[in-house]
């Protein structure tokens, strides 16, 4: 057993509402022009504004743990889409094409995808599960 493993958990959880948040306002700040932008997308208009879209609800809900594996699939898949459409066009390497964020959202979303929430997520609290029987009474 490592030294860092106990809080291995603890870790994962953080990370995964850095990048949800992150991700979030990415969404937030193509759709409401929060953030310093420049200008808003268009509703509707596509691929932006569906992109920020799926930022902001997908970021969101990796933010709080509901549903974030599945989140951070759609979430990664749309970085995917945006670095291989948008970016690689204009160059190879990401440096160039200036498709780093789309990158580093792309594999970050995966591998939360793959290892999990961690802690700290709402799809982790338990459900209490109501019995039709009535408690029993302890003599």
């Amino acid at each position: 057993m490592h030294r860092l493993d106990p809080a291995r958990d603890h870790v994962i959880g953080l990370y995964r509402i850095v990048i949800g948040f992150l991700f979030a306002c990415h969404g937030l700040k193509t759709l409401f022009g929060l953030f310093g932008a420049k200008s808003t997308a268009a509703v509707g208009a596509w691929p932006g504004w569906w992109a920020a879209v799926i930022q902001l609800v997908c970021g969101a809900l990796v933010c709080v743990g509901l549903g974030s594996r599945v989140a951070a699939v759609l979430g990664s898949g749309s970085m995917a889409y945006a670095y291989f459409v948008v970016h690689l066009p204009t160059g190879l390497f990401p440096i160039q094409n200036g498709g780093e964020l789309s990158a580093l959202f792309c594999w970050s979303l995966l591998l939360i995808a793959f290892v999990g929430p961690g802690r700290f997520a709402l799809e982790n609290l338990p459900l209490r599960q109501r019995s039709s029987e009535p408690a029993r009474a302890t003599v």
